[in-house]
């Protein structure tokens, strides 16, 4: 499976990262990290995420890592990183 992220969950990373740099770089570097692991799991392992009925039919799941919300969509052969949040957030 092919991850793609798409250009808002790259924004969400940058926006994450420049949140916590200036308070803990090292912080800020390892959920960067953490992120980008989590994303590389789904290659093998597409269906780690829980499913999120509200969006069918399209397959949105949200996988979390850490502190961290990940929401993705599975199409095809292809896994679409959608979105990034700390749990906190108030979206």
């Amino acid at each position: 499976m092919q991850v793609t992220w798409t250009s808002k969950s790259l924004e969400d990373l940058a926006r994450l990262h420049a949140f916590l740099r200036p308070v803990n770089s090292q912080a800020a570097a390892a959920v960067v990290r953490n992120l980008t692991a989590g994303a590389k799991r789904l290659e093998r392992f597409p269906q780690l995420g829980t499913a999120l009925p509200e969006f069918a039919p399209r397959d949105v799941r949200r996988l979390i890592i850490v502190d961290y919300e990940m929401r993705y969509e599975l199409k095809d052969d292809a896994v679409f990183i959608l979105r990034l949040w700390h749990a906190r957030e108030d979206r």
